[in-house]
């Protein structure tokens, strides 16, 4: 139909004749859908639409040219509220919460409310947690978590131990592995309470690379800065995660809507303190296994960094091409640099340095 307004197939028609076509048809359109027409139609200075931008509209789809029109309008959106909406379903009232939680502009959430499907569902976080930590630790290790004093503490194949650090795949598999019931009890549920919805929003692959960024992170800041010392539990990618959560929402505090979240920043500040504190504390206490240490807190430190960085760009950027991000590119390469080093530092330096490293388990 819209294209009998563009006899001369130019691929445009002019705002003028696209306000006519939502006055004529727009009872048919989800309000939501009616309302960023609307935005997209006043932000555009040339006077005219492109016909993709409303295919891809209409099909949710939202291109680049699409997304930049809605971030440079200027018409203000005086409908109610998503909020303010009555008589939503269990479902649909979830997925406003998920949308209030992690989006700071209405039209973002709006969008997102009408276009979430749960397919795929947030399968990242739900499977590294139940299946990755219970699983692994219950069925094969016979027991869901093992204290620093356990005799099979050290003699696994999954912590990344210093001696050790040349089996690669240490500097992932570390966070099957916690130490304490605590440790394994405040990860998950931070991961629980912040990934999932996360994911819900951003989708498995942006969060997944945030995670898995902070968890190698994490493991290569302790072979740089703390080389003698093993590390576990998957606090780099769970602080990567949270960190980044955080550091959106207080970029973007006027926009975030979500119900006491000063109380809820400071709940979320006050566990990571609570757990990076524990972690510090149990690095310098004896260990039950002299002359290696017990593990090393600097993976928080490393998903921290992550989170602030290459996280805030993911998450600040809902839907948007990361390609087309300058300042994603400026951190991507930090993050590789870091990593190159890393690995040099690790065939190198340990040499150089003539370190007395714990012996193997």
């Amino acid at each position: 139909l819209l294209s009998q307004f563009d006899p001369d197939n130019t691929g445009y028609i002019s705002t003028e004749k696209f306000r006519s076509l939502l006055q004529r048809h727009g009872s048919e359109l989800d309000p939501h859908k009616l309302e960023v027409l609307l935005a997209l139609a006043d932000s555009d200075s040339e006077g005219r639409i492109c016909y993709q931008d409303f295919v891809n509209l209409m099909s949710n789809k939202r291109s680049n040219s699409f997304r930049q029109a809605i971030l440079q309008g200027n018409r203000r959106l005086c409908s109610k509220a998503l909020l303010e909406e009555t008589g939503l379903s269990l479902s649909q009232r979830l997925i406003r919460h998920v949308a209030y939680e992690t989006l700071p502009r209405e039209v973002d959430r709006k969008w997102y409310y009408d276009s979430y499907t749960c397919c795929p569902p947030p399968w990242f976080m739900i499977t590294i947690t139940l299946v990755a930590f219970f699983l692994y630790n219950g069925v094969v290790l016979d027991r869901f978590v093992l204290q620093v004093t356990h005799p099979l503490y050290l003699k696994n194949t999954l912590l990344y131990h210093p001696q050790l650090r040349a089996q690669a795949w240490r500097y992932l598999t570390y966070i099957f592995m916690h130490a304490g019931i605590e440790h394994l009890g405040l990860n998950v549920v931070l991961q629980l309470l912040v990934g999932v919805p996360l994911e819900m929003v951003h989708g498995a692959a942006r969060i997944s690379f945030v995670y898995v960024a902070g968890i190698v992170a994490g493991s290569l800041a302790v072979s740089v800065a703390d080389m003698t010392a093993p590390v576990v539990g998957s606090s780099g990618g769970v602080y990567a995660l949270v960190s980044a959560h955080l550091a959106n929402i207080v970029m973007n505090w006027s926009g975030m809507k979500c119900q006491f979240k000063l109380l809820r920043m400071a709940v979320a500040l006050i566990c990571m303190s609570f757990e990076f504190g524990r972690a510090v504390w149990l690095r310098f206490h004896p260990s039950a296994y002299p002359p290696c240490p017990h593990p090393s807190f600097m993976a928080h430190l490393g998903g921290v960094m992550v989170g602030i960085t290459l996280g805030v760009i993911v998450l600040r950027n809902y839907e948007q091409r990361l390609q087309d991000q300058t300042l994603w590119w400026i951190f991507l390469s930090i993050y590789v640099i870091f990593v190159l080093f890393a690995i040099f530092w690790n065939i190198f330096a340990y040499s150089l340095l003539d370190l007395k490293l714990p012996p193997p388990p």
